[in-house]
């Protein structure tokens, strides 16, 4: 389940999730790097302290964006995950 979804113009939309098992800071910094590269992404941000997972992408790209991500996290830190 996710903490909240705000709509951001007609281009994009920012949700916040909760991820589960995120156990290193510079791991974090690796994944919101990763995820950051992908198509469609606007923004991202792990924060390790909150254990969440913010991001902004493109309406049309938004599964297919998530669920790569959730493969970088997996590949970075493998309990890790990103709770939708």
């Amino acid at each position: 389940m996710n903490d909240g979804i705000e709509k951001e113009g007609e281009y994009g939309m920012k949700k916040v999730f909760r991820m589960e098992d995120l156990e290193c800071a510079n791991c974090a910094a690796k994944m919101e790097e990763a995820i950051g590269r992908l198509d469609g992404v606007q923004s991202a941000s792990v924060s390790f302290m909150a254990q969440k997972l913010t991001i902004s992408v493109e309406d049309h790209l938004f599964d297919a964006v998530l669920e790569q991500a959730q493969k970088i996290v997996s590949k970075i830190e493998p309990d890790c995950v990103i709770v939708r």
